[in-house]
């Protein structure tokens, strides 16, 4: 199996290659017939199988409903749709008495690409199972450790930095796989709610020692909370910690740090030190949601 991100057009793609023991007319069904795809696409799906038709995918009864359109129906050689704007390309090439499945995701989060990918992996798992006659089963949440190797793999860690027109900015943004409320509790520590007030000094989880804390200056939990840096007692940025509800799997992590000009160091330590404040933060997340797996 191969599997990468890169990007086209201005957009990520995500890549999975996997070889398939069957030839491209065997595995064709599974791939554009509504009821083998509910066996391992994560949505119900009805579709008009031509160029331009209409495609629907629905998640049970009551449940939310988009409909996109049919790009590419070439039997039995290639399926291409798009989903709430994403694009997805589905390619069978004959390779000896099997096929080669070359699957693209084409989307604009980059932050969710190892979501994504482990998710998919988890369905093409399950497309595999379904062609070689095996029992599928329910689809299955990903690990929170095939989580965390994607976002090794893809290089989705780092921090960004930028100058502003009053200094520097630097931005992490991390799809992490625990629920808003759980994130939250592990920034906040054992009691969530002791000094989580504005005015008062932040909860350890959200600061680090090399940029000293001034008081929250703006607080909205579990979604928010944001502190004046302030070394020598004196504020001079502001550190920002924000979760939203992310791709679905777990909350989105944006913190954000601002500076002054002529502190072009601090810039540089900050994109070190922050990167490694989340990274054991989104390993713990990761190890938890496994544990409350089994």
């Amino acid at each position: 199996m191969n599997e990468s991100l890169d990007s086209v057009d201005g957009r990520q793609r995500l890549r999975i290659e996997r070889r398939l023991a069957h030839p491209p007319e065997k595995v064709w069904p599974a791939v554009t017939e509504p009821e083998h795809l509910s066996q391992w696409f994560p949505a119900e799906v009805r579709l008009e199988p031509r160029v331009g038709g209409r495609i629907t995918f629905s998640f049970g009864p009551g449940g939310a409903e988009t409909v996109g359109s049919v790009s590419a129906y070439d039997p039995p050689r290639l399926f291409a749709f798009d989903w709430d704007g994403d694009l997805f390309r589905i390619e069978l090439r004959a390779d000896g008495p099997g096929c080669l499945l070359v699957f693209s995701h084409t989307f604009d989060d980059r932050p969710a690409a190892a979501s994504y990918a482990s998710g998919w992996r988890n369905c093409l798992d399950g497309l595999e199972r379904l062609v070689d006659g095996r029992p599928t089963g329910p689809l299955e949440r990903p690990s929170g450790r095939l989580h965390e190797s994607y976002v090794e793999a893809f290089g989705l860690a780092d921090g960004i930095a930028e100058a502003t027109a009053d200094g520097w900015r630097v931005r992490f943004e991390r799809q992490l796989t625990q629920p808003i409320e759980a994130v939250w509790g592990t920034l906040a520590g054992a009691d969530p709610g002791a000094a989580a007030t504005v005015g008062a000094i932040p909860p350890p989880g959200f600061t680090t020692d090399e940029f000293p804390a001034g008081v929250i200056t703006e607080l909205d939990a579990p979604s928010l909370l944001e502190y004046a840096w302030q070394p020598a007692g004196q504020s001079i940025g502001r550190i920002r910690w924000e979760l939203s509800a992310g791709t679905g799997h777990g909350a989105r992590l944006v913190l954000v740090h601002t500076g002054p000009p002529g502190t072009a160091g601090e810039q540089a330590t900050a994109l070190t030190v922050w990167r490694d404040r989340i990274e054991p933060l989104a390993r713990r997340l990761a190890e938890e949601a496994d544990r409350n797996a089994d």
